[in-house]
């Protein structure tokens, strides 16, 4: 394991002079653009096009050679699955009057708000979306919300989000320092809207900041509908609202606005210590849900499971990850025991991704249609939960969990993204929720291919492979940093090409033999074509580019 750190509030000046990501790639790849193809046609022939946004099936050939990272792995699997979400996410691309905005639901959903947005996954959007070359897709979807769109959720909340970290973990990927700074008033007014009570739409969107100084929030408007933990003092609105505040004061810091930025950082330490303090479950080693109901009733949530007002549930649910997402628990206090019940057939384990909540607790439930997180597996916190864990494995010291846990859980996750037809064809599909144990996919509102769920963008897998699995770290600084989770002697060679990164365009490969590309034995990082650091086995490497 690497060093323990607690969350940096600092920017490096190097970073104030960064350019924005280039428009194009240097000619300097590693891996043709064959394989993309050859996916991309499978992929275009698994049935008609019915729904066409910005990017036609016939242009994602095009579309996905100028704008993604390419890789190759020795496993088919993840590496079909890694072009299928690129695939997919493009899909969702929508040219609107308002600009490009990217939807979580494929066909129209009576629940969405202006051009079929919902703003759930919107901080999944972004984290997946950061690695496309071109800027304009995320730029437009980035000021729908804080610029001058729709604002599908911005000041107007919606469900819990964590859209403004999203917009920082961006910035990490392409050093756009004006694009950020101009849109820093915008999220300090959406910041301060979560703190207020907002009676839109009756109880179901009370959330607010209650005098203890948490955010409490109807499991419904987190979009984890019947879960166990059920409505109260939930782990993620908490965590999201520290995230916020941490790139609040990142981004006011570039901006030179230093009390701003002071201000944001007492406020997320603050929220740290709440969190650590109140919702931690020191006998469970489980962050979780206070039960807070100030309506006095459950809304209608069957499956919540009995609990005092303020009394900390006695269900662990998967979202007790999520503060690792934000990098917020310290290290070195016990709370990296929480992941013993990732692998733990009565906690969160499943063949085909895990639980969303513990299988001992006797509420536990897979259910067979609808959304209901008590039980099912889904790629929301699944994707969550692997972001976390990648935290985890760079920034914390501990020896609860490593590397091949994470590659495991990474590859259940792939193994889902399978459909069988009536005809026992099995093609590559991702939807709402899947059973952890069979595989099937708990789809709603129509038969395959026609579901509600179809190409549900609602999850991250592309970000899991980049930042985690091959290991690039986005860092606000020009130094680029790479720490592959790939366990030791599993493979003897993956790349990762065609990277945009800081105005640079990255390569990021693994030859064991120095065989399959040429380039000499060992793991090597490349610049624009160039050589800037290798080792001769997996670990972490870091390095000043220089401009």
């Amino acid at each position: 394991m690497t060093r323990t750190v607690k969350h940096s509030f600092r920017l490096g000046a190097a970073l104030l002079l960064a350019p924005p990501a280039a428009l194009h790639a240097a000619d300097a790849c590693v891996l043709s653009d064959n394989k993309l193809k050859a996916y991309v046609d499978r992929f275009n022939a698994l049935e008609r096009e019915d729904i066409v946004n910005a990017i036609p099936d016939a242009e994602t050939v095009e579309f996905l050679r100028h704008n993604v990272p390419r890789f190759e792995c020795p496993d088919p699997q993840l590496e079909e699955v890694y072009y299928y979400r690129w695939w997919t996410y493009r899909k969702h691309i929508k040219a609107t009057p308002d600009g490009f905005v990217v939807t979580e639901f494929f066909p129209k959903v009576g629940w969405a708000k202006k051009h079929n947005t919902i703003n759930c996954p919107a901080g999944h959007h972004l984290y997946e979306g950061r690695w496309l070359r071109d800027p304009k897709y995320l730029n437009d979807y980035t000021r729908f919300y804080f610029g001058n769109g729709g604002d599908a959720g911005g000041t107007t909340k919606g469900y819990s989000n964590w859209v403004v970290d999203g917009i920082y973990a961006r910035f990490l990927v392409n050093a756009d320092r004006n694009f950020v700074v101009a849109l820093l008033d915008g999220m300090v007014a959406n910041h301060e809207a979560w703190g207020r009570d907002n009676a839109r739409g009756g109880v179901w969107q009370k959330s607010r900041r209650l005098e203890n100084g948490l955010y409490w929030q109807v499991d419904s408007w987190e979009g984890q509908e019947h879960s166990i933990g059920g409505t109260g003092i939930r782990p993620p609105i908490n965590s999201y609202m520290f995230a916020s505040a941490v790139a609040l004061s990142h981004i006011a810091e570039l901006a030179g606005r230093l009390e701003l930025a002071a201000r944001f950082r007492s406020e997320a330490e603050g929220l740290r210590e709440l969190v650590q303090q109140q919702l931690w479950d020191d006998e469970a080693k489980s962050f979780k849900t206070i039960r807070y109901e100030p309506m006095g009733a459950q809304y209608n949530n069957r499956k919540a499971e009995p609990c005092e007002q303020n009394q900390r549930v006695k269900v662990r649910e998967i979202f007790g990850y999520v503060p690792w997402y934000f990098n917020l628990p310290a290290g070195g206090k016990g709370y990296e025991e929480a992941w013993r019940q990732l692998t733990d057939p009565q906690g969160f384990l499943g063949v085909y991704g895990p639980t969303v909540a513990e299988r001992r607790h006797p509420n536990f439930f897979i259910n067979g249609g609808g959304c209901m997180w008590c039980g099912a597996s889904w790629p929301y916190a699944t994707s969550q939960t692997l972001t976390a864990l990648a935290n985890l494995l760079n920034n914390y010291r501990q020896n609860v969990i490593g590397r091949r846990e994470y590659f495991a859980t990474l590859r259940a996750y792939a193994r889902s993204h399978y459909f069988q037809k009536d005809d026992g064809t099995v093609v590559p599909w991702v939807d709402e929720s899947v059973n952890p144990d069979t595989g099937k996919w708990i789809v709603g509102g129509g038969k395959f291919p026609k579901t509600r769920g179809r190409y549900y963008n609602h999850s991250t897998f592309c970000d899991l492979i980049i930042t985690g699995l091959v290991g690039l770290r986005p860092r606000a600084d020009d130094t680029v940093e790479v720490n592959p989770l790939v366990p030791e002697g599993v493979w003897d060679w993956f790349c990762l090409d065609n990277i945009p990164y800081h105005g640079r365009t990255l390569t990021i490969l693994w030859d064991k033999t120095g065989q399959r590309y040429g380039r000499g034995a060992g793991l090597r990082l490349l610049a624009d074509g160039k050589e800037i650091v290798n080792s001769d086995r997996l670990k972490r490497l870091a390095v000043v580019m220089q401009f």
